[in-house]
Formats: C-alpha cells, structure tokens, sequence
C-alpha cells in the first residue's frame, strides 16, 4: 500500500495533468457558446432581469426580501426569494462583465454539467465514442432550458448527485455523505432540489426491492440528512411549504407553459422523443435484470417529462447511463466477435483507450476561463435579445416610460415584457405582472389573461388597475383594441411593440363625437 506522501503526489499529479474531459469542457464552450448569437440565447427568458435585480437587492441590504420588490398591484405584499444565492451569482456576473458575465457564467455551468456527464458514463465503462455521443444527445435535448436561470445550478446538481450515488452503490465510501452539504446549498439555488430528495426515495425504494437492508438503511439515513440539511435557508420550513403550494397549483400548471406536456415540434424536442423511446425501451432491460435503481428513475422521470417539458433534463441525465451502458454492452459484444483488425474491434478498443481518464483537472478551469475572458470581450452583450423583448420601443420612449421628475407611471405589459423592465428601470420603475407566477397568484393571474386577450370585461380590469401605458407586443388582441379607443393614444409602433399612453380627460372628452356616436 503506498504511503500517504505518494498518495498525495500521485493526486497532485492527477491534477495538473491534462485530459481528455479538459478538451471536451472546453470545446463544448467554444462551439455551444463562443459566438455572440448562442450566448445571448441564454437570455432568451426575461425572468433573468429580476433574478438579477433580486441579486442587486440582496448584496445591498446584506438580507433577503421578504416583501415584494417589483409591482405595483401588490405592493409590499409578502414574497421571498426562493433562488436567493442563485440571484446573488447572476448579480456579480453582472456586476463583473455585464448580460455578457451573466451568460457567460450560465455556458460555464451548462458546460460543467456536461462535461461530469460525459465523466460519470466514461467511468462506467462506456468508452469515449458512446459517452460523448450520448452526452452530445442529453445536451441537445436538455438546450430547451438551457436559459440563464436558476435552474441550470439544478442541472449541475443532479448530474453529480446521480455520480455519486452510482459510485456508492458499486463501491461505498465516504464520499456518499458529500450529498448532505451539496443538497444544502441546492436548497438556497434552487427549488428542484425537491426533484433531488425524490430520487433517493427512489433509491430507498430500490434498495428495498432488491431486499438489501444494509442499503436501506444506508441511503435512508442520506434522505433524511439530506431533507434535514434543506431547512438550512433564510426561509426555513416556509421554503418548502412554498415548493409544495406552487407545484400543487392548477391555475399555475395550466397557465405556465414550461410546466405542461411537452409539444414535439422542434428538433431538440424530436431528441428528447428519440431519447425517451430508447430510454424505456432499455429501462425495460435493466428492470428484468432486477437493477431497479437505474430501470425505475428513467420510467419515473420520464412519466414527470411527459407531463412537464420542465423535467425533459432531469429525465435526460438519468437515462443516458443506462443507455450507454446497454449500448457499450452490444458494442463489446460485437466486437468480442468481430475480427482483432476489424472496425467494430478498433474503434472499440480506441475508445476504451480514450477514456482512461474520466476526470478534470485544473486545465479545465484555466482554460475555460481564458475561452470566456475572449468571448466576452468580442460580445460585449449591450441588452437582452431584441427578436423577444422590446429593446428598440423602450430606448427610443425613456421619457414616457421614466419620466422625471414625475412619479413613475403605471405601465401595462406582457409577464416577459415586465421582467425586463424590472431590469431597465428597477427600483424607480415598478410592475402589474411579471414572470414571478408564484407571487401573483390566481386572482391577480385571471386579470391578466383577461387583459392578454382582450375578453371582457377588459374595460374594468384595465379601470381598476389605472394604467397610464401600455407596452403591448402586436399579437395581444388588446393592442389593436386600444388604437381604436378613445381613451387611448398610440405614439410608437414598430415590428414588435406598440406604446399608447392614456389621454388627460380634457383631450379624451374632444376625441368623443358631437352625437355621441361612433
């Protein structure tokens, strides 16, 4: 047995030795994200502007908000952020380098995940060729939500997490209860942790059904340290009573369009059908082989998948070990029957060859982070995306959107228009809706689909809230409604936007014909 001096230079070695998923992590940076267009993609959801703010929020106060900080129609109400420490990263990349160190921060992450991905099925035995395939297909079908969003911290959780496990159910160690702490800071990135705590009573569950009672007891003891370790937030047990009120909401399954089923349209989502039809295909195999773990969370994330595209990642990392595995299964086979000399045998073996070496080292970080200071230089991200937000309508109308020394007035916008406001002009300018559906509510949520498509009685929820603008994207029925209105005045339109402002009553009574008829 070597010595604890030469265990530690052979780690030291390890770590400033270059590999393979050092190359791989920083490929993946320069192809998925090293142009301005994929970088900026990720800031395709404005829900990005008010993590942001909520950032900036918190490093000032030093505290967390526990009462609203955005709208105008729930002023003050009690809310809290659920993402806090997630907020607080997006706020310095911000601060750091702008939307470019924001996005810029989210590739590093994405990238991260996957490179741990491709380690973990490179570690199983899969070989390069099958690993890098099958991770290459999880981030294809997952980019659906590849965003600047909390969530890609969750992505970047349960990828280790499932490492971890897989490892302790081969080998126990010590590097199990590594978990306990890592769900901890899940807790304050991130609500999927909820997701995370469901996997290891998955894991219970299986060990139970393959009658292991030492692995009962075992993985027992991390779901309860591990759920323990999640009260370790601002908000305690309220933090979880939110999750539950959330996910538990109709009105926010059916009005939140990452929360329902999936629609197969686009070439990412044709991915995730290939992948889930392959995946319960060779679940099935491995369920006959009694491997319940692995068999069971594939049909169980991708039942969740199924009834909501916001699980298509989650589903995505469980099944790809068990389709490399049963792939490198048939590859090995066939290639322990073909010729030494034959194609199948030596992309095999090459394969084989390649990963030996299924970790990271110190190159990845370096490397990476020399990949992202060039990147960011020659992006210099200005603003979100204008084919999605209203950047163009909001640059040329400052003075009707923030007038000064006025007070701020009440604008009407789309939840997605809202969030980037809250970006623009946050804290002088303030919301009716934003994307924080959650904090909103049903009531509040009617009026705003009433307002969305113009059914009645839009004249009363548009009274009640007293809007003085509207910033309405062209395709809101309501848009077309006001230019006809009186009451109304449009004063900017372009291909995407139109910006009408409430006339003084003086000037509405002298637009009303003389016999009070249209």
């Amino acid at each position: 047995m070597p010595d604890w001096r030469t265990r530690i230079r052979r780690a030291a070695l390890t770590l400033v030795t270059p590999s393979l998923a050092d190359l791989f992590f920083v490929a993946l940076l320069v192809v998925a994200f090293g142009r301005p267009l994929t970088l900026q993609a990720l800031l395709a959801d404005g829900d990005t502007g008010w993590h942001i703010r909520t950032g900036d929020f918190i490093l000032q106060a030093r505290a967390v908000p526990v009462h609203d900080l955005f709208s105008f129609s729930r002023p003050d109400a009690p809310w809290f952020s659920w993402e806090w420490l997630s907020d607080v990263l997006f706020a310095l990349g911000h601060r750091w380098q702008g939307l470019s160190g924001v996005a810029g921060l989210s590739a590093a992450v994405l990238c991260l995940a996957a490179t741990c991905l491709l380690c973990w099925l490179l570690r199983r035995g899969a070989g390069f060729w099958l690993a890098a395939a099958v991770t290459l297909t999880v981030i294809n079908a997952s980019s659906v939500h590849y965003l600047a969003r909390p969530h890609i911290f969750s992505l970047l959780g349960f990828t280790l997490g499932l490492w971890i496990v897989d490892e302790d159910r081969r080998r126990p160690g010590w590097r199990l209860w590594l978990l306990v702490p890592l769900t901890a800071v899940w807790a304050n990135l991130h609500g999927a942790f909820v997701a995370w705590l469901a996997t290891l009573l998955v894991l219970v569950a299986a060990s139970a059904a393959e009658r292991n009672r030492a692995a009962v007891r075992r993985y027992g003891w991390l779901w309860g340290l591990s759920a323990a370790a999640t009260l370790l937030n601002p908000y305690g047990w309220r933090l979880h009573q939110h999750i539950a009120s959330y996910l538990g909401s109709s009105w926010i399954l059916d009005n939140v369009q990452e929360l329902q089923s999936p629609s197969i349209r686009s070439e990412n989502m044709v991915v995730f059908a290939g992948l889930l039809l392959a995946g319960v295909a060779l679940a099935s195999r491995t369920l006959a082989r009694r491997q319940w773990f692995e068999g069971g969370l594939v049909l169980v994330w991708g039942l969740a998948a199924l009834r909501s595209a916001r699980h298509i990642p989650l589903f995505a990392i469980a099944a790809a070990p068990v389709v490399a595995a049963e792939c490198a299964s048939w590859w090995s086979a066939w290639s322990a029957r073909a010729p030494a000399r034959s194609a199948a045998a030596l992309f095999w073996q090459a394969g084989q060859d390649l990963g030996r070496a299924p970790r990271l080292s110190v190159w990845a970080p370096l490397l990476g982070g020399l990949v992202l200071s060039f990147s960011l230089a020659h992006t210099q991200l200005g603003d979100f995306p204008e084919i999605r937000f209203p950047v163009a309508a909001v640059a040329r109308n400052l003075d009707r959107l923030t007038p000064s020394p006025t007070p701020a007035p009440r604008i009407l916008t789309s939840d997605q228009w809202g969030d980037y406001l809250i970006f623009r002009f946050y804290p002088r300018q303030r919301v009716f809706f934003d994307g924080r559906s959650d904090f909103y509510g049903p009531a509040l949520g009617r009026d705003y689909q009433i307002l969305l498509t113009a059914a009645r009685p839009w004249p009363e929820v548009l009274a009640r809230y007293r809007f003085d603008v509207a910033l309405l994207p062209l395709d809101w029925p309501l848009a077309s409604v006001l230019e006809r209105d009186p009451e109304w005045q449009l004063v900017y339109r372009d291909k995407m936007a139109a910006l009408l402002v409430r006339r003084p009553a003086g000037l509405k009574d002298l637009c009303q014909p003389a016999d009070g008829k249209d």
